[in-house]
């Protein structure tokens, strides 16, 4: 840091565009030494390439009998996540911006990945409407994903499942998703209703499919089991079914839950909800990198040690933000990001109560 500047003296505005112009400059350097990482197009298009074979040749492996499932599980999850950080960057136009088709195509294929996620087309206004407002009542994106929400059993389960997210406190997403979208400013009653039919299918059809069996999976198991203690026979559909069922979870359903949650959980904590100042980026991340986390952090590629760093500087990409995390960590800290604020967890995400008492004084449901 240049020891003209006293971050004692300045603004938080000032400590923000500090972090980017330091983020920046090292991502024009870096590529300086690296004249490869220019051809961002031809990096995002391969990524997205080498993802898929490594699920698809890890589920194949399975299938043949190559290797266990709490190898196939971990490792499509991995490639799984790849995928997720290009759909986040493809949604701020870092690949492609110039064919909005190929942008669209890779959305498309990436979501057809990962189904247990909204719709990334549904998604890109959530989340270009999250950076405008990160941390406050209308910031549906990182509500959905349990940010906010006192932790417990219920906050676990939601953090796993996202139509569990939704079923266990309808009334907080239905006021999430009202103040969304009159943040949204439609024209009118017709727009405003439209708005809310594109939340309510938010999750069609990929998604929709995805959560139907999954759900009926689990079922199934239960009733399975259940079935023989209650003096009952077991259909012969369910047997014939369950084997079956069992091989898409392990190569596609089980590989899904564990990035879902790794990813959510991270996410929804590294986020301050609540008590946030609308548009200022020091108060609406921090950076969340424990050793303890490491497992997670695998599964969504080092997501809470690198995330915050995209709050302020927007347009560089996962693995160009993840290259110069040690730079920007060192200005981060010098400005006053916090780091490992472990009392997050007691606060429920707010970036100043004392304790979740104090912020929530009545359980929402």
């Amino acid at each position: 840091m240049s020891k003209r500047i006293s971050p004692a003296r300045m603004s938080d505005a000032q400590k923000s565009e500090h972090i980017r112009s330091v983020v920046l400059q090292a991502g024009v350097d870096l590529r300086q030494r690296h004249p490869w990482l220019r051809h961002q197009d031809a990096i995002g298009a391969s990524i997205m390439i080498v993802s898929l074979l490594g699920m698809i040749t890890s589920g194949w492996l399975y299938i043949e009998g190559q290797i266990p499932w709490w190898l196939c599980v971990p490792v499509t999850a991995i490639f799984a996540s790849f995928i997720h950080e290009l759909e986040h960057d493809l949604i701020h136009q870092m690949y492609f911006r110039s064919k909005p088709w190929a942008n669209s195509l890779m959305l498309a294929v990436g979501w057809l990945a990962r189904a247990s996620t909204v719709s990334p087309f549904v998604r890109r206004k959530l989340h270009l409407h999250h950076h405008k407002v990160s941390g406050t009542e209308s910031d549906l994106e990182e509500r959905g994903i349990t940010n906010g929400e006192a932790w417990g059993l219920r906050r676990l389960l939601m953090t796993a499942d996202n139509i569990l997210g939704v079923m266990l406190r309808p009334k907080t997403m239905r006021k999430a998703v009202v103040a969304y979208v009159k943040a949204q400013q439609p024209a009118n009653k017709q727009e405003f209703a439209r708005m809310l039919r594109e939340q309510a299918s938010a999750f069609f059809p990929l998604g929709t499919v995805y959560y139907f069996v999954f759900h009926a999976w689990i079922v199934l198991h239960v009733t399975a089991w259940a079935m023989p203690l209650l003096g009952m026979q077991e259909p012969g559909w369910i047997a014939g079914t369950l084997p079956r069922l069992d091989v898409f979870a392990v190569v596609y359903m089980l590989p899904s839950l564990l990035r879902t949650f790794s990813i959510q959980f991270i996410s929804s904590n590294m986020h301050y909800y609540g008590d946030v100042e609308a548009r200022n980026a020091m108060q609406q991340c921090q950076v969340l990198n424990p050793w303890w986390l490491m497992p997670l952090q695998l599964f969504c590629f080092n997501f809470g040690s690198t995330h915050a760093i995209h709050h302020f500087a927007v347009k560089e990409p996962f693995y160009v933000r993840q290259w110069n995390a040690g730079i920007a960590h060192q200005v981060m800290r010098e400005m006053g990001v916090r780091f490992n604020d472990f009392g997050t967890f007691k606060r429920a995400n707010r970036f100043h109560g004392a304790d979740v008492a104090a912020v929530l004084p009545a359980r929402q449901a």
